[in-house]
């Protein structure tokens, strides 16, 4: 059975992520029904978020075509969960009140669903003791908070505020799916490394880490233990995984290699440099040659070192490579021992490092499929059911 949720829109610039959430709350299996404010209306139209929801959208508490039948009461027990997003400083200062002003506010008060809200206010607005004292009230009648971010406001501020972004709000709000990876531990690794130089520059690549820690946050929807262990990357970590941050390959490998027993899959998305300086200096390098010469050492390989060990885990690899993709791939696959490879090419117009999208072609022994150029968050999903699939059959195999 799919889940219900009612979504109250208040009046922010915010409102806009509405029409994204409303999207990802359907295409992962969310009933959803819309309820928005008289303000909410001057930021996105009640006809858009019908067409994406697929319900008609509630506005008015005293609308006598829906009251009739006591429509308040109706949609306050029809919904499983009440989200707001966003969630306004007047609209945190009603319900902290108690107040019933409005249909969403009502339902807010009627409803026995557990109600999470999305703030998003500018950052002084969020400070300021009012929105504080009225954030503790709610948080201990049990609302749950979801935000805010940090970063850019509408209105040029930089701070607390912005509304969380619809994919960290669904990773955080949908269950799980249930799949056959339900309790295994799943060891992902993603971003760069950075290889010091001195205190100040390192040898490093452009890796965002987007693709890593879009499939560490599809393996744990999936039920999997996920620890990710990650160069520096400013993205947030997935909820419900547990991040350990590294700087160096040296540090990557020590962090996979104390944590890699016990483990039934691991995945290497990282960027790991493949050589560091052979001496790191304690203080800044000077510029005052016109030429400079440095010595580079060999990385330790930390997915040929997990693929080797006895008994290891079901081991996943990435290729980024700038030509003769499949060749460089398989041969990757053959000479380090792996179960599957996720293989895409770097430097072109479209995918690879540093971008929104990608484009896959994932390799096992005996087999092969691509995956076309999407978002690397629905590539990630495509992603962990195929790995899922080759685990499976693998387990399978090992077992008979």
């Amino acid at each position: 059975m799919s889940i219900k949720i009612l979504l109250g829109i208040s009046g922010g610039i915010a409102a806009y992520k509405a029409a994204e959430l409303v999207r990802g709350l359907r295409a992962d299996g969310a009933e959803v029904r819309v309820v928005m404010t008289a303000a909410a209306q001057s930021f996105i139209t009640p006809l858009t978020m019908q067409a994406l929801s697929g319900n008609d959208v509630r506005c008015d508490l005293l609308d006598p075509r829906a009251e009739a039948g006591m429509g308040h009461i109706e949609l306050a027990r029809w919904a499983d969960l009440v989200l707001v997003a966003p969630a306004t400083a007047d609209l945190m200062a009603r319900l902290a009140a108690g107040m019933a002003d409005d249909l969403l506010t009502t339902l807010a008060l009627a409803t026995a669903a557990p109600v999470v809200l999305a703030p998003a206010m500018n950052h002084r607005m969020w400070l300021h003791s009012a929105t504080q004292e009225n954030l503790s009230r709610l948080q201990g009648r049990g609302v749950r908070i979801l935000g805010p971010a940090e970063g850019d406001q509408a209105c040029g501020d930089w701070g607390p505020g912005r509304m969380l972004e619809p994919t960290a709000i669904l990773e955080v709000i949908l269950p799980p799916v249930d799949s056959g990876l339900a309790g295994r531990r799943v060891l992902v690794t993603a971003g760069p490394t950075r290889e010091a130089l001195d205190p100040v520059r390192y040898i490093g690549n452009r890796s965002s880490g987007r693709m890593g820690y879009a499939l560490a946050r599809s393996l744990s929807d999936r039920g999997a233990d996920v620890v990710l262990v990650s160069g520096p990357s400013a993205l947030a970590a997935p909820n419900r995984v547990d991040l350990i941050p590294v700087e160096s390959a040296l540090d990557m490998q020590s962090a996979v290699m104390s944590r890699i027993a016990g483990c039934d899959i691991f995945v290497a998305a990282a960027a790991v440099a493949d050589y560091r300086p052979e001496a790191s200096v304690g203080e800044k390098i000077k510029k005052d040659q016109a030429e400079l010469s440095l010595r580079l050492v060999k990385n330790p390989d930390i997915l040929a070192g997990v693929a080797a060990l006895p008994e290891g885990p079901f081991t996943v690899g990435f290729a980024a490579e700038t030509q003769r993709l499949e060749e460089y791939a398989q041969k990757k696959l053959d000479a380090k021992g792996l179960n599957m490879i996720a293989a895409n090419l770097v430097g072109g117009e479209s995918g690879g490092f540093d971008r929104a999208d990608n484009a896959l072609l994932v390799l096992w022994p005996g087999g092969r499929r691509s995956l076309p150029l999407m978002s690397k968050t629905r590539l990630a999903d495509a992603l962990a059911d195929l790995i899922l699939e080759r685990y499976l059959a693998y387990s399978s195999s090992q077992n008979s």
